[in-house]
């Protein structure tokens, strides 16, 4: 099998670019509001371009690096219901309308893009050179899966955010929108509008999430190139996953505890996993293949038991 080459990240690269330019540019000229429909058709296609990617790895790196590659992505995309949730309750802090989000969203998958980039770069160098950094993930997954089973949902409080405290030091802020713009004028002075606020939480956001999705998927595969486009992928499908299940998340009430649970079993598969610095005792290499499995389980035993609860109450709702 060749190595992964400086052509071929320039080349998914240009096509993520790509697929940027058409949503910023054909598809978001103007201000509206997305519609269900098109929310599922866009998160079809996403999921579709992720399958065809992973079958082209399959055709062209091997059975190994696909399973590698629709694992991460199955975890990323999971682990970014969590963030919806937040940012739903970002929109409604601060009253943004919803054909407005829309352009909030697409900016910070563009950042949220070149951060997630960032930080795989630095994890992937840390693992190549400290082989031991892959338990100290393992630890932090297992701590912060069992921390999210146990936490309460908190309420957004901008107020008390240090981004959006240091942004109010270098820029005035205007006390409304003025349509879709980040910025505006403000008694003649370059002011930042809600709408540019809110950008910066949604991108504090994932920056946040990505300190746990980011090692989790160091936990199926070291693999810098596998880790970089399950990513992507998974981000590229937010927007759309925004609009499709915003409205609907509370009836997943059981998905917070999967996504805990699949957080501690592949920080436990991190540190089970051999290594140079492990006893042989304590290794234990768990395939790709059950742990796609494992996390395709968790995800659909939390889904079924919330639509099955929902429907329950909604039967009780029904009987009184």
């Amino acid at each position: 099998m060749t190595a992964i080459t400086p052509w071929h990240w320039a080349g998914f690269i240009l096509f993520v670019l790509a697929c940027i330019a058409v949503d910023m540019g054909a598809f978001n000229k103007t201000a509206r509001t997305v519609t269900f429909r098109e929310a599922l058709a866009w998160s079809v296609i996403w999921f579709l371009l992720a399958m065809g990617f992973g079958g082209l790895l399959l055709a062209f790196r091997g059975h190994e690096e696909a399973t590698e590659f629709v694992t991460g992505y199955l975890i990323e995309l999971s682990l970014s219901t969590d963030n919806i949730l937040v940012i739903a309750l970002i929109f409604a802090a601060f009253h943004i309308p919803p054909e407005f989000q829309r352009r909030v969203l697409v900016w910070g998958i563009l950042g949220a893009l070149v951060m997630r980039g960032a930080m795989i770069g630095v994890g992937a160098v840390l693992v190549q050179h400290f082989s031991w950094v892959l338990y100290v993930f393992g630890v932090f997954l297992v701590i912060t899966g069992a921390k999210m089973f146990f936490a309460k949902p908190e309420a957004v409080e901008p107020e008390h955010n240090p981004v959006i405290r240091f942004a109010r030091k270098l820029f005035p802020i205007s006390p409304k929108l003025d349509g879709q713009y980040f910025f505006t004028r403000l008694n003649g002075r370059l002011a930042l509008t809600p709408l540019a606020l809110v950008l910066l939480l949604v991108e504090t956001t994932d920056l946040i999430f990505a300190v746990d999705s980011v090692p989790a998927v160091f936990a199926v595969t070291q693999k810098a190139f596998i880790v970089f486009t399950s990513n992507v992928f998974a981000i590229l499908g937010l927007r759309s996953l925004y609009f499709l299940l915003a409205g609907a998340l509370g009836l997943f009430r059981y998905l917070k505890a999967g996504l805990s649970v699949v957080l501690v079993f592949v920080g436990a598969k991190m540190l089970l996993d051999p290594h140079d610095h492990a006893p042989q005792w304590f290794q234990c290499k768990i395939p790709t293949v059950t742990s796609l499995l494992v996390v395709a389980a968790i995800l659909a035993i939390a889904i079924s038991l919330s639509i099955t609860a929902a429907r329950r109450e909604k039967v009780a709702v029904r009987s009184r």
